[in-house]
């Protein structure tokens, strides 16, 4: 059975190992594992929107969504989601998103933006963020750089995103 909850404490550790299994590569650690790292630490981590995913009790997915603004409105960035590979395309990736997307708009937030593949995301209701009008924090990022706008948003919520600063200050 999966069921998607909030993580606990004693989470910590096999989180990190999931984010460092699903994007290491060469036995290098991930920046994805170091970004966690340092979003646990800043202002921006909120408790309440990381979430884990745990296959007959075991966790095997994580994804956070972390403060973000747009020209100073608050609003939240999702990133890095991470699945352990063995159990990669099984539906865990779908069940974080949409929990995470439910958690979400249950707390009046106004709306979620990732980087990220248009097709894989487009079927969360995701659209490129220009189409809002929301500019990305890189241009370059284009059309994969998208929101998903939940029931407290108002278009009046345009400009620039920026993400918690852990986002611009690992690489």
């Amino acid at each position: 059975m999966l069921i998607v909850r909030r993580e606990r404490p004693d989470d910590v550790l096999t989180v990190r190992a999931i984010q460092s299994a699903a994007f290491g590569r060469d036995g290098l650690e991930p920046m994805e594992a170091r970004l966690l790292d340092a979003l646990r630490a800043d202002d921006g981590w909120l408790d309440r929107f990381s979430l884990v995913a745990e296959l007959d009790g075991v966790v095997v997915g994580h994804n956070i969504c972390t403060r973000a603004h747009v020209d100073g409105v608050p609003v939240l960035g999702l990133g890095p989601i991470g699945v352990r590979p063995d159990v990669q395309r099984a539906g865990v990736g779908v069940a974080m998103v949409h929990t995470m997307l439910g958690a979400a708009d249950a707390a009046d937030e106004p709306l979620v933006a990732l980087l990220g593949s248009t097709d894989y995301y487009g079927r969360f209701g995701f659209v490129p963020s220009v189409d809002v009008g929301i500019v990305p924090p890189e241009p370059s990022w284009g059309p994969h750089f998208q929101v998903r706008t939940l029931a407290a948003h108002r278009p009046t919520i345009t400009g620039t995103f920026v993400y918690a600063a852990p986002f611009t200050d690992v690489t």
